[in-house]
């Protein structure tokens, strides 16, 4: 085969460095965002935070006036949308304090650091109890035990036999001591530890009662024999086998609802909160109803001045290390700059479309796509995925995801289109205002809605009712 040159031509999309970097930083929640930004300023002495925001090369936090400031847009590449994996972010607190004696202010033995002592979990606080109470050594062993089968909740999962079974049988351990270990453990705190299931919780938590009321007796009759039918709202049956009337049964019903039915959640969920950074914070001004950023979110970055002067004294091959630092710190300072800038941008354009929700609450939200804000913004629709996910605003309302004011529709009568949210609100609000004694069902929700001009079917109203976590009908229905 004879061997021979040619020219051809194509074109290729590819994604520079700089781009990747603006890509990975739009999708990064505020948190992740600093987190990244540490590490980098670990790397790279060129970059440093700017507290004082007197640098020229600096993140500085933008203010608008109205919704259509001007800022740098992003085209990317098709990518996959982003998965929205909340993490649980947590604060750590630490502080140091110095330590004089006599004035002497230069003791270094006298620095001190201090940190938050780390929350009590439900095990260590039944641990505590234990030790306090006068049991021999052997009964002491068997409690732990029991406390280390006791999940979150404050429920023992594995049954008696089972955990026998799983003892040393040189330990001639039997089911007798096992229940007696069981009973001190039930008589901590809190009330309703210890409980093998939903009836026995509530009744130990019923008899630790420091008042007894006259209705206590007919409750725990209610709760340990009859609570599925309680669950069921089966009230007719229950009057007749408590032989009680609906006063009565109310008052049972009340006292009930008062209990716990997961005593360990106060310990279960210590250090579970995840924090939220708003990007946005929307004011109305003027009537108006405006975006703007936060700027406690925005990192502010310069260049660092000494290793700054030495580059401009001294540009040999010698300082490459110095100029490719020097380059990427431009490029992270520009790159979080558009990524704030296009936050704010994407921010004013739901704001533009959302004002009802502003002025009157879910109710008066409309159908807004991703299509919609990238047509206008000339962005690509992964854009804003990537600006609207983990991003939030502050609100008179509260604080909400970019993302929550975007759904789907459902046609109207009027050829129109409402939004799922709105619809949500409206059943939600429907529910809300119902006769306790004849609850609305699906079918008349989809009635009411129909009436409005909102075209609903009956199954569709059943999905954002159990999206509420609102039950049914048959359970909502009280006394």
């Amino acid at each position: 085969m004879k061997q021979g040159l040619q020219l051809r031509f194509s074109q290729n999309l590819a994604l520079t460095p700089q781009l990747q970097q603006s890509i990975r930083l739009l999708q990064l929640s505020t948190q992740e965002l600093n987190q990244e930004l540490e590490s980098i300023l670990q790397s790279n002495p060129l970059l440093e935070r700017d507290e004082k925001n007197d640098g020229e090369d600096t993140v500085d936090s933008f203010t608008p006036s109205t919704s259509s400031q001007e800022a740098t847009s992003t085209q990317e590449a098709p990518e996959p949308a982003p998965q929205e994996n909340f993490n649980d972010d947590y604060l750590e607190y630490s502080g140091g304090s110095r330590w004089e004696d006599g004035g002497n202010s230069n003791d270094d033995d006298g620095d001190y650091n201090f940190q938050e002592a780390a929350p009590e979990t439900l095990h260590d606080h039944l641990t505590g109890q234990l030790k306090l109470l006068p049991l021999s050594e052997r009964d002491q062993m068997l409690a732990m035990l029991l406390v280390d089968a006791i999940n979150d909740d404050g429920y023992l999962e594995q049954s008696l036999e089972e955990l026998v079974e799983q003892i040393d049988p040189e330990a001639e351990v039997d089911i007798l001591e096992l229940q007696t270990a069981l009973k001190h453990i039930q008589n901590l705190d809190p009330a309703g530890v210890g409980a093998r299931n939903l009836a026995e919780c509530l009744a130990l938590q019923l008899r630790s009662s420091e008042e007894p009321s006259p209705l206590l007796d007919l409750t725990l009759t209610l709760v340990e024999q009859h609570l599925p039918l309680l669950a069921a709202r089966d009230y007719a049956k229950l009057r007749k086998l408590l032989h009680c009337d609906d006063d009565t049964l109310r008052q049972a019903q009340q006292l009930i609802m008062q209990l716990n039915p997961r005593p360990g959640s106060a310990f279960s969920n210590i250090g579970s909160d995840h924090f939220i950074q708003h990007e946005i914070i929307v004011r109305k001004v003027k009537g108006i109803w405006i975006a703007s950023l936060n700027d406690e979110a925005v990192p502010k970055l310069r260049i660092n001045q000494i290793y700054a002067n030495i580059l401009k004294r001294n540009r040999d091959s010698s300082n490459q290390y110095l100029m490719s630092q020097m380059q990427e710190a431009k490029w992270m300072i520009k790159n979080i700059q558009q990524r704030f800038s296009t936050i704010l941008r994407v921010a004013q354009a739901i704001v533009d479309r959302q004002r009802g929700f502003f002025e009157h609450g879910e109710v008066a939200m409309r159908p807004l796509v991703l299509r919609e804000i990238a047509d206008e913004l000339e962005l690509h629709e992964s854009t804003i995925s990537r600006v609207t996910t983990r991003k939030y605003m502050l609100t008179p309302r509260g604080v909400y995801e970019l993302k929550y004011f975007f759904g789907s529709h459902v046609a109207t009568e009027s050829g129109g289109a409402c939004s799922a949210t709105a619809i949500r609100a409206l059943i939600k609000q429907m529910i809300a205002e119902e006769d306790p004694k004849k609850p609305l069902s699906d079918n008349q929700i989809t009635e009411i809605l129909s009436k409005q001009g909102i075209v609903v079917a009956r199954r569709t109203i059943a999905k954002y009712r159990e999206s509420l976590q609102l039950p049914a009908a048959s359970q909502r229905k009280a006394l």
